[in-house]
């Protein structure tokens, strides 16, 4: 079965924020598909926009998005990165989509900052988050009901997972990978991707 990846992107997006994840979830549809050439693809991975206007990320990377939330399908794995998200967080176009495909999808993670984004919309209201650690505070701050977390690089509750920054994120990207596929696949891509993976928190 092909699981559905929708990375949100979005003006001022952090560029290996959805870079990374995106290239970890590719990468090992492509390692899969090696050993497994008659099934079919194990990720299926878009970039998701509000509209199918270019995309400006934060260091000035124009994306073009695969998909718009009037577009967007169902969805197993959504992924909200960071970067600078004021403007995302005060758009209800964006925090909506978020809410309503998380709502459905069986796995929802965040990347750095995009952890602002995931309570904004209301996905995460409790528990266990972690952000990037010049974030902490703020996120602490705005939501206080929260248990901001300064240890781990990322933390997984489940079907919710917060990472601290870029390569925490590639990293819990892997451990995705390990988790709704195999630890040998993770691995696999890991050493296709000639990236020193850190399968642990």
């Amino acid at each position: 079965m092909t699981l559905k990846v929708a990375i949100l992107v979005f003006d001022d997006v952090e560029a290996l924020d959805f870079a990374g994840p995106y290239e970890v979830f590719t990468t090992a549809a492509r390692v899969h598909a090696r050993s497994h050439p008659n099934d079919a693809p194990l990720f299926a991975t878009q970039c998701v926009a509000r509209s199918a206007d270019t995309v400006r990320a934060r260091a000035g990377l124009r994306i073009i998005p695969d998909a718009t939330f009037a577009s967007c399908s169902s969805t197993d794995l959504l992924v909200v990165p960071g970067g600078v998200v004021d403007a995302a967080m005060a758009c209800g176009a964006t925090t909506d989509w978020i809410a309503t495909t998380a709502g459905t999808a069986s796995t929802v993670a965040s990347v750095c900052t995009g952890a602002f984004l995931l309570a904004q919309s209301g996905v995460i209201q409790s528990g266990p988050v972690t952000t990037h650690w010049e974030d902490v505070a703020d996120l602490q701050r705005l939501f206080p009901a929260l248990d901001v977390q300064t240890g781990p690089r990322w933390v997984d509750c489940g079907r919710t997972i917060t990472s601290a920054g870029i390569s925490a994120g590639i990293d819990m990207c892997l451990h995705l990978v390990a988790k709704l596929a195999s630890p040998e696949l993770a691995a696999r891509t890991a050493r296709q991707m000639d990236y020193a993976w850190q399968p642990r928190p």
